[in-house]
C-alpha cells in the first residue's frame, strides 16, 4: 500500500472507529453524543518545527522531539475531536460547567484513549512500529508542564491555529480534545495553511475578544491568559465535581466555538 492510501485508510478507519464507538455516548446525560466527526492531519516527524518548540518561550526544553519517542519516527498523526452540539451547547451559559460539559470532557477522554490506542494498532497492522505519547509510561507533567503537547503536533500537522485562550482553533472550532501518535510510517504531510495565531482575530487584528469576558476568573485578557488564574479554578473545580473536572467557557459562545472566525485568516506570527 503507497503511503498516500496508508493515510487515508487510517484516516478513514479513526472516523469509523469514532462514530461507531459506545464510548461517544454519555448514559448521565439522555445518551448524547459527545463528539462529531474528528479531523485529522499529518507532520513529518522531522518538521524543523519540533525543534523550534524546545524554545523557552514555545514550549521549553523538556518537551520531547519525535524522534526521542520513537526511534526511526518518520511521521506524526494528530487529530482534533469536536464537540458535539449538545455538549456544546449546554456550557454556553455563565457560572459553573455544565453537567454535559463535565461528563463530556472527562468521557470524552476516555475514547480519546481508545483512539490513541487504536491508531497504534492500524499503524501495526500496517506493518509499521507507534507510540502515542500520552499513553506511554515516559509521558510526564511536571509544574502543569507536560513532555508533549497535542495543540502543537495539531498545528505542525497543519490542524489549525492557536487562539487568545490558549485555545487550539480548527477547521472544526476549538470546543474539542485533541491526541497525536508517532509513527515511523512516512505518510505525506498536510498542509500548514497560517501562522501559529492566524485563525485568532484577536491576536492578529485585535478584532475579537470575546473570550475575554466569558472566562469566569477573568484569566483571559487581550495581552493574553494567565495560566495560573486558570489553573486554580479548574483545581476549584476538580474538587467541587471530582472526579470530572474542566470549564471550556472560553471554547463555548465564542467565533471559534465550531468553526474558524470571521476575520481569522491572518498569517500570525512565528513561533
Amino acid at each position: 500500500m503507497d503511503a498516500e492510501k496508508a493515510r487515508d485508510r487510517l484516516f478513514q478507519d479513526i472516523a469509523t472507529f469514532v462514530e461507531g464507538n459506545s464510548l461517544n455516548l454519555l448514559p448521565e446525560c439522555d445518551g448524547i453524543r459527545i463528539y462529531d466527526a474528528p479531523l485529522l492531519g499529518v507532520a513529518s516527524a522531522g518538521d524543523g518545527l519540533f525543534e523550534q518548540f524546545l524554545a523557552p518561550e514555545v514550549i521549553g526544553p523538556h518537551h520531547r522531539l519525535p524522534g526521542q519517542w520513537l526511534t526511526g519516527a518518520r511521521s506524526v498523526l494528530s487529530y482534533f475531536l469536536p464537540f458535539s452540539l449538545p455538549v456544546r451547547a449546554s456550557n454556553r451559559g455563565t457560572g459553573a460547567p455544565s453537567e454535559e460539559w463535565l461528563y463530556g470532557r472527562i468521557g470524552g477522554e476516555a475514547l480519546n484513549n481508545a483512539v490513541r490506542a487504536r491508531l497504534v494498532e492500524m499503524v501495526t497492522e500496517l506493518g509499521g512500529r507507534a507510540v502515542a505519547p500520552a499513553l506511554d509510561p515516559r509521558y510526564q507533567v511536571v509544574d502543569r508542564k507536560s513532555n508533549w503537547s497535542e495543540r502543537h503536533a495539531g498545528y505542525a500537522a497543519g490542524l489549525g491555529s492557536f487562539g487568545l485562550g490558549r485555545s487550539f482553533i480548527t477547521a472544526r472550532g476549538s470546543a474539542g480534545r485533541m491526541g497525536s501518535v508517532i509513527t515511523d510510517l512516512e505518510l505525506p504531510p498536510t498542509s500548514r495553511q497560517v501562522g501559529p495565531y492566524g485563525y485568532c482575530p484577536q491576536l492578529t487584528g485585535g478584532t475579537c475578544g470575546e473570550c475575554i469576558p466569558r472566562c469566569p476568573v477573568r484569566a483571559i485578557e487581550a495581552e493574553g491568559k494567565a495560566l495560573g488564574k486558570c489553573q486554580s479554578y479548574l483545581d476549584f473545580v476538580r474538587k467541587k465535581f471530582a472526579p470530572r473536572y474542566g470549564c471550556g467557557k472560553c471554547q463555548t459562545a465564542v467565533p471559534c466555538e465550531a468553526a474558524i472566525p470571521s476575520g481569522g485568516l491572518g498569517e500570525g506570527g512565528s513561533g
